[in-house]
C-alpha cells in the first residue's frame, strides 16, 4: 500500500488520468440511464455528438496539470461546442470546475483570470440555454446563483494555494540566502582567526628565538672561562624553549578539528599581569629592562591585554635584535580611566626605522606591521620613532571599548 502511495505521489498524472475515467463512466451512465427512462430533458441526445463532449471534458481532467493553460483553452472550447450543439449539462462538466481551481493553482496569471470570468458566465449562459421550466424569474436568478458560487469557491481556493506556495517559497529562498550569509560570514571568521594565529606564531617565535640565539651566542662564549654562565645560558634556552612549544602548541591547537585537547595541554593566552614574568625573562636574557606600573591595576578585556602583552614582547625583541650589546630598555605600563596607555623605550644604536617596519633585516617578519595590525584592532593608536640622541620609542594608547 506504501508502495502504491508513493508511486502516485511521484505521478500524479496517473491520479488525473483514474478521475478522468471515473468520470466519464458516471457520465455515460447517467446518459444512458436518462435516455432509458424516458426521462424528458434539455439537449440533444445524439451521442455522436454527446460522446465526443464527454470524452474532451475528461481529458481536461486528465492533462490539467501537465498543461493547465491548454486545457483550460480546450474546456472552453468544449464549453462553447456544446452551447452551439445544444449538449447539456453532464457529470462531465464537473470538469470546467477542476480546471478552474487548477489554473488558479498554478498557471499563468492571465489564465488564472480568465478561468474566473468564464467561470462566473457559464452559469448564466447555461440558465439562458438550458432554461428550468416552470421557474419564475426569481428562482431563475436563484438557481443562477447557486450555479455560480461553486465556480467561485473553486478559483478562491486555487488562488489561495498559490499564494501560500509562493509565501513557502519566498521563506524557503530566504533561509537559502540566509544560509549562504551565514556560510561567508564562518569563511570571513576562519580568515581573520588564522591571521590572528598568524600573528601570535610570529610573536612568540620572533621573541622565544632570539632570547634562545642570545643565550646559545653567550653559552659558547663563556663556555671555557665560565662554565656556571654558560649552564645557566643553557638552563634559560631550555625553559625558553619549553614555553615557547607551550604555546605554539595552544595557537596550533584551535586549527585542530576532531581532536579532544587534554587536559592542561594548552596554556593561557598571555594577558598583563604576565608581562612581569616576559620582562624578568629577558633580564635573564642578559637585556636590562626598567619597568614601572602607574595608575590603579584593575580587570581589562581579553582583547586588550593580549594586545599590550605581545607590544611589549615585540618592542624588546627589536630592542634585542637591533639595540647592540650593551642596550638597555625602559616599559611603562599606565592605566587610565578610560583606556590603557603603553611605553617601551630603549637606549640602544638602533636601526633604520625600515627594520622596524619589516622586523627584521632579512625583511620576513612583520615588526611595527603587526603592531599597528593588533593596535587597531581594539581601536588603540600607535606612535613609534627614533629617540633624540639614540633609541627607539614606542607608544601606544589601548581604549577600553572598541571605537565604532
Amino acid at each position: 500500500m506504501q508502495l502504491l502511495y508513493d508511486f502516485l505521489r511521484r505521478h500524479p498524472t496517473w491520479v488525473d488520468a483514474f478521475w478522468a475515467v471515473l468520470l466519464f463512466g458516471i457520465s455515460v451512465v447517467s446518459e444512458a440511464v436518462r435516455q432509458e427512462g424516458g426521462q424528458s430533458a434539455p439537449g440533444t441526445d445524439s451521442e455522436a455528438v454527446i460522446v465526443p463532449v464527454l470524452l474532451l471534458l475528461c481529458l481536461v481532467v486528465a492533462l490539467r496539470r501537465r498543461m493547465p493553460e491548454k486545457m483550460l483553452l480546450l474546456a472552453i472550447g468544449v464549453g462553447v461546442a456544446q452551447l452551439a450543439l445544444n449538449v447539456a449539462t453532464t457529470p462531465a462538466n464537473f470538469a470546467f470546475l477542476v480546471i478552474t481551481y487548477t489554473v488558479a493553482a498554478t498557471g499563468a496569471r492571465w489564465a488564472s483570470r480568465l478561468a474566473l470570468a468564464v467561470g462566473l458566465t457559464a452559469a448564466p449562459l447555461a440558465q439562458v440555454r438550458w432554461p428550468e421550466r416552470d421557474s419564475s424569474v426569481l428562482g431563475s436568478i436563484a438557481l443562477m446563483i447557486f450555479m455560480t458560487v461553486p465556480f467561485a469557491l473553486a478559483w478562491v481556493l486555487g488562488d489561495s494555494i498559490r499564494t501560500r506556495r509562493a509565501y513557502y517559497e519566498q521563506l524557503e529562498e530566504r533561509a537559502t540566502r540566509l544560509e549562504k550569509e551565514r556560510e561567508a560570514q564562518a569563511k570571513v571568521a576562519v580568515a581573520a582567526e588564522r591571521a590572528r594565529i598568524a600573528r601570535e606564531l610570529h610573536d612568540v617565535v620572533a621573541h622565544n628565538v632570539s632570547v634562545m640565539v642570545v643565550q646559545a651566542d653567550g653559552a659558547a662564549y663563556v663556555l671555557d672561562s665560565a662554565p656556571d654562565q654558560a649552564k645557566k645560558a643553557l638552563e634559560t634556552i631550555s625553559s625558553t624553549g619549553r614555553q615557547a612549544l607551550a604555546e605554539m602548541r595552544r595557537l596550533l591547537g584551535v586549527l585542530r578539528t576532531g581532536e579532544h585537547q587534554e587536559s592542561g595541554e594548552y596554556v593561557p593566552q598571555p594577558d598583563v599581569e604576565q608581562i612581569d614574568e616576559l620582562i624578568e625573562q629577558c633580564r635573564t636574557s642578559g637585556l636590562p629592562v626598567d619597568f614601572k606600573v602607574e595608575g590603579t591595576p584593575r580587570p581589562l578585556p581579553s582583547g586588550v591585554e593580549l594586545t599590550a602583552y605581545r607590544i611589549v614582547q615585540e618592542a624588546l625583541t627589536n630592542t634585542r635584535k637591533h639595540g647592540g650589546p650593551n642596550a638597555g630598555a625602559s616599559v611603562r605600563l599606565v592605566y587610565f580611566d578610560d583606556g590603557l596607555g603603553l611605553l617601551v623605550e630603549d637606549d640602544g644604536k638602533g636601526a633604520p626605522h625600515e627594520l622596524y617596519e619589516e622586523g627584521g633585516t632579512d625583511g620576513q617578519g612583520h615588526g611595527l606591521i603587526g603592531m599597528r595590525e593588533r593596535v587597531g584592532m581594539v581601536g588603540g593608536t600607535l606612535d613609534a620613532g627614533p629617540r633624540p640622541g639614540g633609541g627607539f620609542r614606542i607608544s601606544v594608547l589601548l581604549p577600553l571599548k572598541p571605537a565604532h
